[in-house]
């Protein structure tokens, strides 16, 4: 067998994240039409975060030292199903379909993306263990200023891109140290991007959708 490409639709080593981060806050983008595909994306049924257990466990720490400093974490994408990466990758060999160009890969033509590693056509969100977010200021309930936005497909949303301003890079470096104390990996080309390293399925993609309802069967 091939491990690296087994694949289940068990979900028992998952939780939903909000039973174990109460109050954190979650815009499931590929849940709605607001991405850079434009449609909901396969497998998403729920606009809900799922990880494993263990990687729901080090989000919390993460939560609690970040809420004693005055912010709150938000949730754009965590498991992601695998016939959700391959939603993805038949949009790539599409390519009329430019709709959301202008909003989140301006300067990239699509089979970029997929070279760059902004897209991946095996992501470590289907292993269960990785997560997309930013920061909340809690005394103004606005996002933290981290230079770009989410999903955009640019140099300017590297970690250490010089295109942002010295305190959007402080802001993106807050929120990356309180992720790596707590066991999470960056990734080099995404500032929202953090997998867990001690991860407990590195090996398996998840097939199962994104829905509450799944995890109780």
């Amino acid at each position: 067998m091939d491990f690296k490409r087994s694949v289940t639709r068990d979900p028992s080593g998952f939780v939903l994240l909000s039973d174990y981060v109460p109050g954190i806050v979650q815009e499931i983008r590929y849940f709605s039409t607001y991405n850079f595909i434009g449609d909901r994306i396969d497998g998403y049924e729920e606009p809900v975060a799922l990880l494993t257990k263990e990687a729901a466990r080090a989000l919390k720490a993460v939560a609690n030292e970040v809420n004693s400093q005055g912010f709150r974490l938000k949730v754009f994408d965590a498991y992601r199903p695998a016939c959700a990466v391959r939603h993805f990758v038949l949009w790539g060999i599409e390519d009329l379909d430019l709709r959301m160009k202008p909003y989140f890969y301006p300067d990239l033509e699509k089979q970029e993306l997929f070279n760059r590693g902004y897209i991946a056509k095996q992501s470590s969100h289907s292993r269960g263990s990785a997560v997309d977010l930013t920061l909340l200021d809690m005394k103004t309930g606005k996002e933290v200023d981290m230079g770009s936005p989410f999903d955009l497909f640019s140099e300017k949303s590297h970690p250490d891109s010089k295109e942002v301003s010295d305190e959007q890079y402080e802001n993106r470096m807050f929120l990356q140290k309180a992720m790596v104390r707590n066991g999470f990996l960056p990734l080099d080309c995404e500032w929202w991007h953090f997998v867990l390293a001690d991860e407990p399925y590195p090996d398996v993609y998840f097939e199962f959708p994104v829905s509450s309802e799944y995890l109780k069967k």
